[in-house]
């Protein structure tokens, strides 16, 4: 078996797990997506959680190289943090899914350690960007700005969670315009 398997499987579940969390990933039903057996999972993924682990981390390191594609270099970074929210939009655009991370930590206490961690790392990963944002943009110190980079990532991931519920990507925009209009985010 080859790496193409892997990554498709690692495909699959991203779209199961951003669809349904980690009780979503399903071998049979991943493997009947891929085009596999379902045993075949297991050459590349020895368990669930394995395979939960290895998407979510797949995930964050997705997340991250948007981020760092988003601060290019510091440019502009003031359009870096408005356009922040988009990362967690197109989620929505694509089939009212949402980000697999906060969909995990929902079901937090029921993910494996592994799992776990991968999860924590996205969140950590996106505050600690949007802290670095935020201290060019603001005259804040470096305390006050991870208290506001974590209420944005909060605040982000919560719209899109109601976004969802409603199946209506207008609830998105109008949350994140709300953020705007009381100062959470740039205009």
């Amino acid at each position: 078996m080859g790496s193409n398997v892997r990554e498709d499987i690692l495909t699959a579940a991203k779209r199961a797990a951003q669809a349904h969390g980690y009780s979503g990933l399903n071998f049979r039903e991943l493997a009947a997506e891929v085009g596999i057996k379902g045993a075949s999972i297991h050459y590349h993924f020895p368990t669930k959680a394995a395979l939960g682990a290895a998407v979510a981390k797949r995930y964050w390191e997705d997340s991250e190289t948007v981020l760092e594609e988003l601060w290019n270099g510091g440019a502009d970074p003031v359009r870096a943090l408005a356009e922040y929210p988009n990362t967690f939009r197109r989620s929505l655009e694509n089939g009212n899914r949402i980000c697999l991370c906060s969909f995990m930590s929902a079901e937090h206490d029921d993910l494996p350690d592994p799992v776990k961690q991968e999860v924590s790392n996205f969140a950590e990963i996106n505050v600690a960007w949007l802290a670095k944002v935020l201290s060019v943009t603001t005259d804040m110190e470096a305390t006050a700005c991870e208290r506001r980079a974590r209420a944005i990532f909060a605040a982000v991931a919560g719209a899109q969670l109601m976004a969802r519920s409603r199946s209506d990507v207008s609830v998105f925009d109008a949350l994140i315009e709300g953020y705007r209009e009381v100062g959470l985010l740039p205009v």
